[in-house]
């Protein structure tokens, strides 16, 4: 005869079974293969606009469009398979939006660099920050760099992003008398490019499900229909539906580093601003999702972090060898989140999706710039969210800020943002007696700034 169970007994805790319950502890987090995929299936569909974006960038830098097209979706699987496998986060990892503009229109188009050199500079600042990443010297760096500093220069370069889209898609012209204006509307290229900045933002706040992609998709369809200035449409038709997946033969380990070693001294800022932006990017986006998904540790701290900064540092290194910019966790991941997401089985799923995407090649190279500038618009203004973090009404912090941004976006070159940024703090720090406050690494940066600007007007 068997006892009466207890009814005050606490139930028994649920063990894992089978290999990725094991694997990614799915029990543990309180998921299940189903949810982690489905909410993978979400985060591509949120991100999956790199796959057009950022070849349409860098092909700008006189790089093949084909080529970068593989070379996006191959940095992303690998990105987020480590990212899956290491450190078991729902963190999708892709080429970053920011970097690739400074890569083609900062460093390729404005200094002059070839894309070789700078994906040599790139795959540099993925070695350092990977040092960083397995030592303490990020939480140095973290706590070093001013707040002020931080976000204006994320906000310039979403300035930056924003003005490049709406130049590339023809809504903003060169003008002999203000210098910029906008398009005719009587030209249907502008009125296209118009329709998708009044639709993307209404599909994002409308929460539809992967708006930013079908956004894109929506303005190619419309620009088979629509006449360009060349006496063609805005929109070529492709070669082809599908194609087997395209090695990207002409940019795969075409480094030159002999080249980023002769040009140090120049390419110095440019360094310090990739490491910046690649660090501060990730952990904000690790701060987010992992709070979103409710991971993070009693303490506070985010679980397997070390593990997720190498993956970024590592995946920034394959991706200048594969032969795009700087890879990063992606923000969009808290929409896999939000659909069940916790454990890195997510980044996986979201890795199957773009090896699925690699056999779509033919289509993403005929998407024309009015179709991605609506969304590079949007991804703009979200880099510029972190104004509302800081008090404008304290110059100390609005001078430094605004110099950047618009400094930046005025005479189109970041560096020049970053040096009077820099400096313009260092003044005021030192005007109102907080010279001991100003931390060695912004007065190393000040030094760079002013050797860097001596020597580019010897050079130019």
């Amino acid at each position: 005869m068997t006892k009466p169970q207890d009814a005050s007994a606490e139930p028994a805790p649920r063990t894992a079974t089978g290999l990725l319950d094991r694997t990614f502890g799915l029990t543990e987090r309180g998921t299940s293969v189903g949810r982690e995929v489905m909410a993978g299936a979400t985060t591509f569909a949120a991100m999956a606009y790199i796959i057009a974006v950022n070849p349409a960038i860098m092909s700008n830098a006189g790089m093949d469009r084909a080529d970068l097209v593989s070379a996006t979706a191959l940095a992303a699987i690998v990105g987020s398979v480590m990212m899956g496998l290491w450190a078991n986060l729902p963190l999708a990892v892709a080429p970053a939006m920011g970097s690739n503009v400074i890569f083609t229109y900062v460093i390729v188009k404005q200094m002059g660099m070839p894309w070789q050199g700078a994906l040599a500079m790139v795959g540099f600042t993925g070695v350092l920050f990977l040092i960083l990443s397995l030592s303490k010297l990020r939480e140095k760096v973290a706590k070093d760099v001013p707040e002020a500093m931080k976000i204006g220069i994320q906000a310039a370069v979403g300035t930056l992003i924003v003005f490049i889209a709406l130049r590339g898609a023809g809504f903003v012209v060169q003008n002999p008398s203000t210098y910029i204006a906008m398009g005719s509307l009587r030209s249907p290229p502008v009125l296209l490019t118009l329709f998708g900045l009044l639709l993307t933002p209404v599909l994002v706040v409308r929460r539809v499900p992967a708006a930013l992609i079908l956004s894109i998709a929506l303005v190619t369809v419309i620009g088979f229909f629509v006449p360009g200035g060349n006496g063609k449409m805005v929109t070529s038709v492709p070669s082809a539906i599908m194609s087997w997946p395209r090695w990207p033969t002409s940019t795969f380990m075409a480094l030159d580093i002999g080249y980023l070693f002769s040009h140090f001294v120049v390419a110095l800022p440019l360094l310090f601003y990739f490491l910046c932006a690649e660090f501060f990017s990730t952990l904000g986006t690790l701060i987010g999702v992992t709070g979103a998904a409710n991971l993070r540790k009693p303490d506070g701290s985010i679980p397997n972090a070390t593990a997720a900064f190498a993956t970024d540092a590592t995946a920034s290194i394959v991706g200048p060898l594969l032969g795009t910019s700087v890879v990063t966790a992606y923000i969009e991941s808290i929409t896999g989140v939000q659909a069940g997401g916790r454990t890195g089985l997510t980044s996986l799923t979201v890795a199957g999706f773009f090896c699925l995407a690699l056999f779509f090649w033919p289509i993403f190279v005929i998407i024309p710039p009015q179709a991605t500038a609506p969304a590079l618009v949007l991804v703009g203004v979200l880099m510029m969210q972190g104004l509302a973090r800081i008090d404008m009404t304290d110059l100390g912090n609005a001078v430094p800020i605004v110099l950047t941004l618009l400094v930046t976006v005025l005479t189109n070159n970041l560096i020049n943002g970053m040096a009077l940024g820099t400096l313009s703090y260092i003044a005021l720090e030192v005007a109102v007696g907080r010279r001991l406050q100003i931390p060695a690494m912004v007065w190393g940066l000040g030094v760079v700034f002013i050797a860097c600007a001596i020597v580019i007007s010897q050079i130019f």
